[in-house]
């Protein structure tokens, strides 16, 4: 894959009854945290910007922290924007609705 930049959403939906959902959620979301990419995070998902690669890397690092920490079942949900001959970013998107 290339290296420009692509954004995705990855929204994690614990299948828990051991402790509270947000709890697993926020696991996940140290891991976008500490991964040095771009991200925002919203009420439904967090939005992540980086190369493909790097991208993939922190989906990847999200799912192993949540089986690592034993959570018992987790829906993971990622969707990419990508182009194939430049950067595309979620700014991009969305400036037009920014009130300054």
């Amino acid at each position: 894959m290339h290296n420009y930049i692509v954004n995705a959403s990855i929204q994690v939906l614990p299948i828990v009854q051991d402790k509270h959902p947000y709890e697993w959620v926020d696991e996940a979301i140290l891991v976008i945290q500490q991964s040095g990419i771009k991200y925002k995070i919203g009420p439904f998902a967090t939005v992540v910007e980086g190369t493909y690669g790097e991208v993939m890397n922190v989906v990847h690092a999200v799912n192993e922290k949540l089986f690592q920490l034993g959570c018992n079942e987790w829906i993971a949900n990622v969707q990419f924007n990508i182009r194939s001959n430049s950067d595309i970013t979620a700014n991009e998107k969305v400036s037009k609705f920014i009130v300054s």
